[in-house]
């Protein structure tokens, strides 16, 4: 089935994800008046979860924690009340299970950052129980998992707002401004970082003794229940590594730092409605550079040098009268004269985290129902260029791709890897 069948398809009343709780579907989200203040439930209290909150402005109110790992949920209520008290609520709660905070808090909204693997369900599973959802990236797994995620979105008009961050800093969207109005004429090459794929393994010992306190098979989730290892987690990024979570959660991988690259590309040149449509690896190995080719002609090389040489979070926008190179917070052009009378960047690194004004935009639109700056459109095309490229490394070969169709031309092993298969008990919904 291509993406454009799936989302013609009838929406059923019914929930048949055995992993929810069908008591939970709601009505459509409260609306939020301009002095009130988001009630907020946050899903996955890890390491990103510090940075998205510790720059979060007031409008925020956290009263409820959930991971599958309690010692999370412990650890980060104790550090919210040195970092961030403005943010607490009177009491905070704690759950192990995150079903279990929709039923019993009154909230208006998810952060939902936790690993790439769950990410997909939870946020379905959030919009199903009448939220509005902030999801860290990448949005998904899989190809798959974004056409359901449009789809809840659209049925349960929710606010999904993907933790792409440099769609709401000024200086970005100057730069991308430039770029999509004509400064450099049209633009025939795009240069971006030689991201990292995942790895296959890991090969864990098996012998290690789970921690108290961890639902394992919880955090496995759809992927195959293995024995635990620390490995895996607990640890910031090291189950990034793999590809049974992740599709490069690493600084310079795919799914790391390449998605806000490929999603800062997508913004510039005005393709949000569209990806490329050929992919070819240029070389060998598991970590080959990878070009890929817009349906206008423009061509996306991946091919520059994993340092600081190279606009890791961004691009070099090459075109007939010049070109624009975009970073985070960082706009620099030839012609020099092009970036004249650019915004003041909100930070002089280019690794902040620099969310603030993305929560601000996610909280402006629950306000005023009114699509984000990153919704799941948005993050889904930003996600499938990362798919796209982990394919192709993968097959070691050349791919046509349908943009409108989303599916591989001519090419049924490719487009199987547009899903996976899941584990019994965290199947995506037959219907959302």
């Amino acid at each position: 089935m291509n993406r454009r069948d799936f989302l013609r398809g009838t929406v059923a009343a019914a929930v048949s994800s055995p992993t929810f709780f069908p008591a939970l579907l709601r009505a459509a989200p409260r609306a939020i008046g301009p002095n009130d203040r988001v009630v907020v439930g946050l899903i996955g209290p890890g390491g990103r979860a510090h940075g998205i909150l510790e720059d979060a402005p007031p409008d925020l109110q956290v009263v409820a924690l959930a991971d599958c790992d309690l010692r999370q949920p412990r650890a980060f209520a104790a550090w919210m009340a040195q970092a961030c008290p403005q943010l607490a609520g009177p009491s905070v709660a704690q759950y192990q299970d995150y079903r279990r905070m929709f039923e019993k808090e009154k909230l208006d909204a998810v952060i939902v950052a936790t690993t790439t693997h769950a990410r997909a369900l939870i946020c379905i599973h959030a919009m199903q129980a009448g939220l509005d959802v902030y999801a860290e990236k990448p949005l998904t797994l899989t190809i798959e998992e974004g056409w359901h995620l449009i789809k809840a979105e659209r049925k349960y008009k929710s606010v999904l707002q993907v933790g792409t961050q440099q769609r709401s800093i000024p200086l970005n969207n100057f730069g991308s401004d430039l770029v999509r109005g004509g400064a450099i004429g049209k633009v025939h090459t795009v240069l971006c970082t030689n991201f990292i794929g995942p790895e296959k393994g890991p090969a864990l010992p098996g012998n290690e003794a789970l921690p108290e306190g961890l639902d394992w098979d919880m955090w496995c989730h759809q992927t195959e229940l293995v024995p635990y290892s620390a490995q895996l987690h607990p640890g910031l990024g090291n189950w990034g590594r793999w590809r049974a979570y992740d599709g490069g959660g690493l600084s310079y991988g795919v799914t790391g730092w390449g998605t806000h690259a490929f999603d800062q590309v997508q913004r510039a040149l005005g393709t949000d409605d569209t990806t490329p449509a050929e992919i070819w690896p240029e070389g060998t190995g598991p970590d080959c550079p990878v070009f890929l080719r817009y349906p206008n002609g423009t061509l996306l090389k991946m091919n520059l040098a994993r340092d600081e040489s190279s606009p890791g979070l961004g691009g070099v926008f090459l075109g007939e009268k010049g070109k624009i190179e975009i970073n985070r917070n960082r706009v620099v052009s030839d012609p020099p004269e092009l970036v004249k009378g650019a915004p003041e960047p909100d930070s002089q690194s280019v690794y902040d985290s620099v969310a603030h004004r993305h929560l601000e935009n996610w909280i402006e639109c629950m306000r005023n129902r009114r699509p984000p700056n990153a919704g799941a459109e948005i993050g889904h095309r930003s996600s499938v260029i990362c798919h796209l490229i982990n394919i192709c490394r993968e097959l070691a070969r050349p791919l046509r791709w349908d943009p409108a169709k989303e599916e591989f031309i001519g090419d049924e092993e490719a487009n199987r890897l547009r899903s996976r298969a899941r584990r019994k008990g965290y199947e995506l919904p037959s219907a959302v």
